[in-house]
């Protein structure tokens, strides 16, 4: 279970094509699992542990530290580099179990949204073109299509909704847990019934 608010969790995968020339790219995504947001989406030719640790570096400093981050056992994400920024950052970072990518379903199911509206429908001719393309897509994303999961707000809306409203708000009288025991009524007694012993 995850607390309602930003950052209390981000998930990372890797989503593949390719170029009209035929050279291959992937493209680092990253979500937040409560507000649905694309945080970020970097397509290169090669994304190196080294990288994703440099990403997720400038990632926190925009945006802030998630609670915990998800991912599967990729190279990259089991890298040396991956498992120094974890420590160092002080993120925990959960790897789900092999072969079951429901696991991250978040993740997944953003990945093949972004696989059907844009990587199948596009042709892209060199990583400036990808990564414009797959930019505004992400605008778009995250600011113009509302979700049903979310109230049928968009991610951006939902993120200052609950920025609002959330643990992240102070508290008042009404928010206080109701008490378990109930306070006598009045004119009841709290004298002890007297045991009957025998």
């Amino acid at each position: 279970l995850v607390e309602a608010k930003r950052n209390a969790r981000w998930s990372l995968d890797f989503v593949h094509d390719q170029f009209a020339c035929g050279r291959r790219f992937r493209v680092l995504n990253i979500v937040d699992d409560v507000t649905r947001e694309c945080l970020a989406a970097i397509p290169d030719t090669s994304i190196s542990g080294r990288r994703v640790s440099r990403e997720l570096t400038d990632l926190i400093s925009s945006r802030g530290k998630p609670g915990v981050i998800v991912s599967d056992h990729g190279t990259e994400f089991t890298s040396n580099a991956i498992l120094a920024w974890s420590k160092d950052h002080k993120v925990d970072w959960h790897y789900i179990a092999p072969g079951k990518p429901m696991q991250n379903g978040f993740i997944e199911s953003f990945n093949g949204r972004m696989r059907d509206e844009l990587l199948n429908e596009s042709l892209f001719f060199g990583l400036d073109h990808a990564r414009n393309a797959i930019s505004e897509w992400v605008s778009d994303y995250n600011t113009e299509r509302p979700h049903s999961a979310l109230g049928y707000a968009t991610p951006a809306q939902f993120a200052t909704t609950i920025t609002a409203i959330g643990t992240d708000a102070p508290p008042d009288e009404s928010s206080a847990a109701a008490p378990i025991a109930h306070a006598e009524p009045n004119g009841a007694s709290t004298i002890e019934a007297p045991v009957v012993a025998g």
